[in-house]
């Protein structure tokens, strides 16, 4: 999954800019630099992600806009949002991805928790259980 969410970069009056994140209204911050913002961006995405995920929110995709104002969240919270998604799409509980993956409830529970860092093992399990197959990829 290759989840870039845009984001606006206006300067501010008093100097830096303001970065607001298109998709995520909740998900905005400051920085000195452009360099600096894409940093904070990021910071705050994930926050914002984290935040919906913990509370079962429902998570915007990311718009397709041209613009060089992209980042991407960590991998955690990536692959949690992935589960979750394609848990959704097949409309498997918990407990039947559980049993399909030969683990216990909290196992198969924690792969959509954005504060647990699952193995790749895990992972691939998951991924065939839902019928899907893990790809990695460095961008």
């Amino acid at each position: 999954m290759n989840i870039k969410y845009p984001f606006k970069l206006t300067p501010a009056e008093e100097g830096g800019f303001l970065i607001q994140f298109i998709d995520l209204p909740e998900a905005y911050s400051e920085a000195d630099t452009e360099d600096e913002a894409f940093y904070m961006a990021t910071d705050v995405l994930n926050l914002s992600l984290e935040c919906r995920l913990e509370n079962n929110e429902p998570i915007p995709e990311a718009s397709d806009i041209d613009t060089k104002y992209k980042v991407m969240p960590s991998a955690n919270i990536q692959s949690a949002l992935s589960i979750r998604n394609a848990k959704d799409a097949t409309r498997m509980s918990t407990a039947d991805l559980a049993r399909a993956m030969g683990v216990t409830w909290p196992v198969a529970d924690k792969l959509t928790n954005p504060k647990h860092y699952p193995s790749l093992r895990q992972l691939e399990k998951a991924a065939n259980a839902l019928g899907r197959r893990l790809v990695i990829s460095l961008v």
